[in-house]
């Protein structure tokens, strides 16, 4: 395999009177192209998550984008839910469940998010992909950058870039297209009337995609992503990791393929390098756990490959766990580990936040009813010498159905509502509208008194959303 890594010489004096290099500038990483089960596992995964990302925007819902996060409106749509900023709690748990189901599947089984469904591994294996089909393999890659440029050199490197950058525009505007309507969106791409921030975001995610997937690649799992430097407090000796089996494969050295290792003296590595060449990070799997290591299991495939190629059993190169691996005979199966005091526990959290996020939105009420007092005024003396406070409602509703609500007051005898009671809420919508409330000149003494606005929906099909009485407390001042 080519060096990945050149040296820049730095003038550092040395004690011999020597230099010596402080500084090492990257070169470009070659993955030679594999195929097995866990590059099956890996496109399957790009082509779910790609339909997922590309595809739930154009989804319809009720007349609406089924998912779309409408930072101008503050509304967020995903399917059936209607949620508003008051609703920031359900986000905060989504976060949690999200974190803990990292913290699962990382103690479970390694880096599964990294080396399947994270985005850079899904857009590099995207972009490599179309880097094979244009310039070819990795021999045709390496001696097309060593060539001297030519017009046939650049028309493939014009043509390559060409379709990485169509494929970030496309991701570009459909990340824009969750916090815009993408039809909308569309069609002001289409009449170049598109503003200038959804111009620049636009741009900006579509220009991140190119240079990530395009340029930056590994480097962005090995020195950006914060994920790899602590993934080390997540593992444990019974985390399944990609591993090799140094005990079967050492000494490592090259022989022909009816030679059996053990007359030679070696172990069944037979020293290819294959593992090296597919990794996209570069890295070297039989030196140990690194955490450059991202889990794709491109090694295990290759070294598969060369084991049935030798005629030796599979599994030089594979799944398991540092105590299966260092402790053999005490250790059992790799999997007979998986529930252990660490995962039960994670396990336990990620469900029972899932159970408690899932029972409160299906008794979730989606009437929400804020009341304001009017400061500028606490307290008046109306006609007939009935005392008056003045509030302001703002009604929200959360379902896509328009909603009639009847407002009462209830806390002090004799208090009722000046002027009308019964106000219309359109769907997906917020109202807020100004509520007179009075009491007789005798009703209560002097002071400050606990009150409670009680909001019924009305209408059959309010019940059949969901939409439930709503009581709200306030204070009704009477003034001295």
């Amino acid at each position: 395999m080519a060096d990945s890594r050149k040296v820049i010489p730095i003038e550092v004096a040395a004690d011999d009177g020597g230099f010596f290099s402080l500084y090492e500038s990257h070169q470009k990483i070659y993955p030679r192209t594999v195929k097995g089960r866990f590059a099956t596992l890996r496109w399957l995964a790009v082509l779910f998550t790609q339909l997922l990302f590309y595809g739930l925007p154009w989804l319809s819902w009720n007349g609406r984008q089924a998912v779309l996060f409408d930072l101008g409106a503050r509304k967020f749509y995903l399917f059936g839910l209607v949620l508003w900023p008051q609703d920031f709690i359900y986000l905060a748990a989504l976060l949690v469940i999200a974190a803990l189901s990292l913290f699962f599947f990382t103690a479970v089984a390694g880096r599964l998010w990294c080396g399947y469904t994270c985005p850079q591994t899904v857009y590099t294996e995207i972009f490599m992909w179309v880097e094979r089909r244009i310039e070819g393999d990795r021999a045709a890659q390496m001696k097309l950058d060593a060539a001297p440029w030519s017009a046939a050199k650049i028309g493939r490197k014009a043509a390559k870039h060409s379709v990485w950058v169509l494929i970030g525009l496309f991701t570009g505007f459909t990340f824009v297209g969750y916090f815009t309507p993408i039809r909308e969106l569309a069609g002001q791409i289409l009449t170049l009337q598109l503003s200038g921030w959804g111009l620049f975001w636009w741009l900006f995610y579509s220009f991140a995609t190119w240079g990530n997937a395009g340029f930056m690649r590994e480097q962005v799992c090995k020195y950006m992503c914060p994920y790899a430097r602590f993934q080390g407090a997540m593992f444990d000796k019974d985390t399944l990791i990609v591993t090799y089996d140094a005990r079967r494969g050492e000494p490592r050295g090259s022989r022909g393929r009816k030679v059996v290792p053990s007359q030679v003296g070696l172990g069944s590595c037979i020293d290819c390098g294959l593992c090296v060449d597919v990794c996209p990070t570069g890295i070297d799997i039989r030196k140990g756990q690194q955490y450059e290591c991202i889990g794709c299991a491109a090694c295990i495939d290759v070294c598969d490959t060369v084991m049935d190629k030798m005629n030796y059993p599979r599994g030089l190169v594979r799944y398991s766990t540092d105590r299966a691996i260092s402790e053999p005979e005490q250790a059992g199966s790799a999997l007979s580990h998986v529930l252990r005091p660490r995962t039960i526990i994670y396990g336990g959290l990620l469900l029972g936040l899932i159970f408690v996020l899932l029972g409160s939105l299906t008794v979730r009420n989606p009437l929400k009813v804020d009341v304001i007092r009017d400061r500028n005024a606490l307290a008046r003396i109306v006609e007939a010498g009935d005392i008056e406070n003045t509030y302001r409602l703002h009604f929200m509703n959360s379902t896509e159905h328009p909603l009639t609500l009847r407002v009462e007051v209830e806390g002090i005898d004799g208090i009722r509502i000046s002027g009308p009671s019964s106000y219309e809420v359109e769907p997906a919508s917020n109202r807020a509208v100004p509520v007179n409330v009075r009491i007789g000149p005798d009703a209560s003494r002097p002071g400050s008194h606990p009150i409670r606005f009680v909001v019924r929906p009305e209408g059959a099909q309010a019940s059949a959303h969901g939409v439930k009485r709503h009581d709200e407390p306030s204070t009704f001042i009477v003034p001295r």
